[in-house]
This record gives C-alpha cells, sequence and structure tokens, in this order.
C-alpha cells in the first residue's frame, strides 16, 4: 500500500471481528515501533504484547473500572484479540543524559522541555498504528484509566520503572459506528500551519 494511502486511511477502529491475526503481522507492527526516533537514542520504550484471549481477558479485567466495560464501544474493542501496551521510561532518559557524552549528571528533569520518554513512545506507537493499516488491520488506541494502572501493573509484573502511555486493540474491522467528534470535522493545513510567524503570510 502506498503511504499516502496508509496515512488517509488511519482511524481509531472501535469494533472487531474475533477473526485470529497471524503472529507474523505482529511481529511486524513491532519491528517497526522500535524503528521509532528517541532522544539520544534512549530507546526507553517496552511493548507488553497480549495474543491469547486469556491474558486479553486478563487486560480487560484489570484496566476496567467496577461497573463498566459493557456498553456496546467497550463491547466492539474487546472482540479484538491483541492488546499491545506501550510503556515509557523516565529513568532511562535521564541516565542516559547522564551518560558522559550528555553530562547531565544532576538528571534534574527541569532540563527537559517536555517529557520525551513519553514522545518518543508515542511515536512508537503511531508507527505501530501505522503499520496496522498496510497490514490490511484495525486499531485504536485508548488510554488506561489512572485508578487502574496500579491494577494493570500488578496483573502483568510490570516493573516500576516502566509507566502505560495507552493500549492498542489490534483486529480485523467490523461494522463501526463513526465517531460523534468528528463532527468537528479536520481542521486543515491552512488553519494549523503559520508560515513564517503567527498567522503571517509571505
Amino acid at each position: 500500500m502506498e503511504f499516502a494511502e496508509v496515512v488517509r486511511r488511519r482511524r481509531m477502529v472501535r469494533n472487531y471481528t474475533d477473526d485470529p491475526i497471524e503472529p507474523a503481522a505482529i511481529d511486524r507492527v513491532l519491528a517497526h515501533a522500535v524503528r521509532a526516533p528517541s532522544a539520544g537514542f534512549s530507546q526507553g520504550w517496552a511493548f507488553l504484547r497480549l495474543d491469547t484471549a486469556a491474558d486479553v481477558n486478563l487486560f480487560w479485567e484489570a484496566a476496567t473500572p467496577p461497573g463498566r466495560g459493557t456498553d456496546a464501544w467497550s463491547q466492539g474493542l474487546r472482540r479484538a484479540p491483541v492488546i499491545i501496551v506501550p510503556m515509557s521510561s523516565k529513568q532511562a532518559y535521564l541516565d542516559r543524559y547522564a551518560a558522559s557524552d550528555k553530562g547531565w549528571t544532576d538528571r534534574d528533569e527541569a532540563r527537559w522541555p517536555a517529557p520525551y520518554w513519553d514522545i518518543d513512545t508515542g511515536m512508537a506507537s503511531l508507527l505501530m498504528l501505522l503499520t496496522v493499516v498496510d497490514e490490511g488491520l484495525g486499531a485504536c488506541f485508548f488510554g488506561i484509566p489512572p485508578e487502574r494502572i496500579a491494577e494493570f501493573r500488578a496483573t502483568f509484573a510490570v516493573p516500576d520503572e516502566y509507566t502505560p502511555i495507552g493500549a492498542i486493540t489490534i483486529g480485523y474491522r467490523a461494522p463501526d459506528r463513526r465517531s460523534p467528534s468528528l463532527q468537528r470535522g479536520r481542521r486543515s493545513v491552512d488553519d494549523v500551519v503559520h508560515h513564517g510567524k503567527w498567522n503571517g503570510t509571505r
């Protein structure tokens, strides 16, 4: 598939069939994830691959607040046979930039203009979302509720160093309702690009 077509087709899928996915396709998704850029080549990310029914069910049990998860939106997501949880390690970045070629030996987080550990893991997640489209599959990136992160960690023995930035369901698309948010419309390039200066013209 041409790259422009992959970008055009990328969207969040909230309803899946229960058809199994070839493991090699998920291998390719993850192989592309580690090609993402990372500050200082820190690569402070980790990806929890859940591709058995038992593990996927454990994820939903751990990540779902009590009394939730029975609506149509949730049920559509839960049919996805694969979940990948991308996680970031701030410590990996602080340690990397304390190395002799960087020199931030104080490990002061204030030196960072933005949390690159989360940004880089987000870029890896986008590469996964694009690869999923190229594989003829669908995906949805969503957040784990903050009050369920401790349960998620305990269920899957995630080290304290790693923090999930979200989760990605992957599967074959089923008929899906469009998000009501799309009624807002996509902002045009002219709306968001400021050439030379803010709202400047040349």
